[in-house]
């Protein structure tokens, strides 16, 4: 069979093909028009679903997760009142019931009687401190106030107190009565179990403390980026000279200073002078490697940033 017949005999078949593939083009174009619109059709379907639904999950959420609320009673302990109730019915006696420290005790408690001091007694304290308030039933209190005398001695009072709910109104309830004092708890082992010894830390250490507390130099030479703690003014002490200092972490004793951004918490002891005398301080600080130097990271000691003789 010669060439030009197999060409003729085949020709049938090609349109054939053509008109398949074809009708497959039109069947997928049909198809992707019924999901366009069905698209469509779902969007406004979908939005007011969403539109139904949202106001019942937002007030679920709501119901869920309900604003904390502060109670009063958090804030009506009655220390301060009990304090200061002790501190004139101390001062105060029956010869004298005119007294300004007569007329406030009996003021603050109406039903309890006053102390009668011996003829020429020092019965004054010299301080009155509020020392535990512990809360009972019924919006009573009993708070333990500390009486420090001018030969040093010490007595403690549990004194009665009633308090609203509010925190706003007080009331002694029954006249003090002397209490044993408050013991002391087991003391924790410190964490500061490494030994510093001389070198770039406690150089580091010694520099910063005096220009913080002497005003020697510029505090902020010795502080990491981004610290700010200003000196003590006016400068308290004329020297200071560290006696110790102890870390938590090995790093601290190294020979040479860590790699940047190293940590280490210290524990200094120091000794500082003024016209007056020696005073033994210790200082809590977070050192932070910087440049092959120990920076100031944090004055854990300093609870008050901005400085202020105390």
């Amino acid at each position: 069979m010669s060439v030009g017949k197999q060409a003729s005999g085949g020709a049938p078949a090609a349109p054939v093909v053509a008109g398949a593939r074809l009708e497959a083009m039109r069947r997928r174009v049909r198809l992707s028009r019924l999901v366009v619109w069905t698209v469509i059709a779902a969007g406004p379907v979908a939005l007011a679903v969403a539109l139904a639904s949202s106001p019942t999950t937002v007030a679920a959420a709501s119901t869920a997760t309900p604003a904390p609320v502060r109670t009063a009673s958090s804030a009506a302990d009655p220390g301060g009142y009990a304090q200061l109730f002790v501190g004139t019915w101390l001062r105060s006696s029956t010869s004298d019931v005119t007294s300004a420290q007569a007329r406030l005790a009996q003021s603050m408690a109406p039903d309890v009687d006053l102390p009668d001091p011996a003829p020429g007694a020092q019965s004054s304290p010299v301080s009155v401190t509020a020392v535990r308030s512990t809360r009972r039933g019924g919006g009573v209190w009993s708070v333990t106030v500390a009486a420090q005398y001018g030969n040093g001695s010490v007595r403690y009072y549990a004194v009665p107190v009633a308090a609203d709910r509010s925190g706003g109104a007080f009331a002694v309830t029954g006249a003090p009565g002397v209490v044993a004092g408050p013991g002391r708890v087991a003391v924790p082992a410190s964490p500061y179990g490494v030994t510093v010894p001389d070198g770039a830390l406690v150089s580091a250490v010694g520099e910063f403390l005096g220009a913080y507390l002497t005003s020697s130099g510029e505090v902020s030479r010795y502080l990491a980026p981004g610290v700010v703690l200003a000196a003590v003014m006016p400068a308290p002490y004329t020297a200071v000279t560290v006696q110790q200092v102890v870390a938590v972490e090995k790093a601290a004793a190294a020979e040479q200073v860590p790699v940047d951004g190293t940590r280490v918490r210290i524990a200094a002891r120091v000794e500082a002078r003024d016209t007056t005398g020696r005073w033994p301080l210790t200082y809590e600080l977070t050192m932070r490697a910087r440049s092959g130097r120990w920076e100031v990271a944090a004055l854990e000691s300093a609870a008050v940033p901005s400085g202020g003789a105390r």
